[in-house]
């Protein structure tokens, strides 16, 4: 099971890098896995560059419209949600590591993709060997005969 996850993981993150789209041109503050928003500027110490200064048609001066990344909602597929749905308390515990080091000023896209993997291999792990644990016990007692004295 752990190795499930692992890849259910791998494929959600390749999805969201492809739908991210970032261009070298056009720095994104925020990078979506699935659905979440992870700021890879918590404290904002690297702000993006100020738009130039650029008079409007009418002639008057600061109307420059600046392109920047606009909040979406992207609606999860099936894998994302199968993945959130079965490693939900790993993503509980990856949500409270990712918010502890956003306050220090780490990057929450650094602090997700290192601690997600760690945290759901634990978790599928430890489901895996509970529910092994349940079905074996469930086959000893279907599997022991009844004594009759």
């Amino acid at each position: 099971m752990p190795v499930i996850g692992l890849i259910l993981f791998t494929a959600v993150t390749i999805r969201s890098a492809r739908l991210n789209d970032h261009d070298a041109s056009h720095p994104h503050k925020y990078f979506w896995w699935s659905s979440l928003r992870l700021d890879s500027d918590p404290l904002n110490r690297h702000p993006l560059p100020e738009p130039p200064d650029q008079p409007c048609k009418d002639g008057t001066a600061n109307c420059a419209e600046w392109k920047t990344l606009p909040d979406r909602w992207t609606r999860p597929g099936l894998l994302d949600r199968a993945l959130v749905i079965s490693g939900f308390p790993a993503f509980l515990a990856g949500a409270a590591i990712v918010a502890i080091c956003s306050k220090q000023g780490v990057d929450e896209v650094l602090a997700f993709m290192v601690s997600m993997p760690i945290l759901l291999f634990g978790w599928y792990f430890l489901a895996g060997w509970l529910l092994e644990k349940v079905l074996y016990r469930r086959a000893m007692v279907r599997s022991t005969p009844l004594k009759l004295t």
